[in-house]
């Protein structure tokens, strides 16, 4: 919709200053006024945008998905790590501690923040390292930033995951609406924010939009999750040739490459309110185990090598979803994934050589891949 604005502003802009200026031969003071308060009214229709926990596996690629459509004046990173020169380069980074309720409040009112997509979370195998720490920062965190989403009236988004259904849970497919009761932290975290995000919006009419994510695979590293495997065996198979898996070969889970994780999410957030008949849906784009996945990358990588030695992650990866039922987002919105396994692969492995590339002198790379 906002395209489709401007797009109908540049027109009118267009025919009415540059018919002028073909007549006078010079751009009259209206006309140059006219055409900036409507740049002005567009800038106006972009959302303000505040990205918590910016600066981990989604929350830097959304950023640069959401500068891109509206503006990288519009979407505020933030996070308590120290951010890189490139993070500081492409647009606002504040700090942000997401248990700081009136830290978090200052940064909406000075900001003008319309949207909070709320990233910051301790992940599966780290939170069950860390249970209260996990309790913190996955709970109380929560509590503050949709406390301040009620107060602000922002539209907030918060991922959860197939980590929030468990062993009673049917697993193939798991529907959208089912039994859950998670045997993780982080699992239990997610379930309370679905439930407390669809209370907010049924109590007091917020905007909670949340969606479940399978395992999403990208080119930046590990970041602690059980099915961080898929993202690992990149990293250290184009590497090192070899890789040790800490799943058994046939544990079966749903995943997506990042791109359309992307998607999902931007479409979800421009998804009009009468469309959602949920606050909370499941988005998938394939299921697979470690062996097809490695099978898959030997064709690309015939000499890699790997060995199976299975620890706690198998007994998560086991109370999990095998095969994600998705059918009520493509229903209710038009949610479609793009990428299969095959896609997949190959699009790793070019993201993962570029990354190697950044960090290393060509000639070491190409000794390795």
């Amino acid at each position: 919709m906002w395209c489709k604005s401007l797009a109908h502003i540049s027109r009118r802009v267009s025919r009415s200053t540059f018919r002028d200026f073909h007549v006078t031969g010079t751009f009259s003071s209206r006309d140059l006024k006219e055409s900036e308060n409507l740049r002005s009214d567009v800038r106006k229709k972009s959302p303000r945008i505040l990205i918590t926990g910016g600066l981990g596996q989604l929350g830097t690629e959304c950023a640069k998905l959401l500068r891109k459509n509206y503006g990288n004046e519009n979407v505020i990173l933030s996070d308590i790590i120290k951010p890189t020169d490139e993070n500081l380069s492409n647009g606002p980074f504040i700090f942000a501690d997401i248990l700081d309720f009136k830290g978090l409040q200052k940064i909406v009112v000075n900001y003008r923040i319309d949207w909070l997509i709320h990233f910051s979370a301790l992940l599966s195998a780290i939170g069950e390292q860390n249970v209260p720490l996990a309790v913190r920062v996955n709970i109380e965190g929560m509590h503050n930033v949709i406390e301040l989403a009620k107060q602000y009236k922002l539209r907030i988004f918060i991922p959860s995951t197939i980590g929030a259904f468990g062993p009673d849970s049917p697993r193939n497919p798991t529907p959208n609406v089912t039994i859950q009761r998670p045997r993780t932290i982080y699992g239990v975290s997610k379930v309370h924010a679905e439930l407390l995000g669809e209370y907010y919006h049924h109590r007091f009419g917020l905007d909670f939009r949340c969606l479940r994510f399978p395992g999403v695979i990208s080119s930046d590293p590990p970041g602690g999750g059980t099915t961080d495997y898929a993202v690992a065996v990149f990293h250290e198979g184009l590497l090192t040739k070899k890789y040790e898996c800490y799943l058994e070969p046939c544990t079966r889970l749903p995943m997506m490459y990042i791109e359309d994780c992307l998607s999902a999410l931007f479409q979800f957030l421009n998804t009009s309110n009468d469309q959602l008949r949920r606050r909370v849906y499941n988005v998938t784009a394939m299921s697979f185990t470690p062996e097809e996945l490695f099978n898959e990358l030997k064709k690309h990588v015939p000499d890699l090598k790997i060995t199976y030695k299975p620890d706690g992650r198998q007994y998560i990866a086991e109370s999990w979803p095998q095969v994600f039922d998705d059918s009520e987002a493509r229903r209710d919105w038009g949610w479609q994934n793009k990428y299969n396994l095959e896609q997949l692969v190959e699009s790793m492995i070019r993201d993962v050589r570029v990354n190697l590339l950044s960090k290393k002198s060509l000639k070491e790379v190409n000794s390795y891949v």
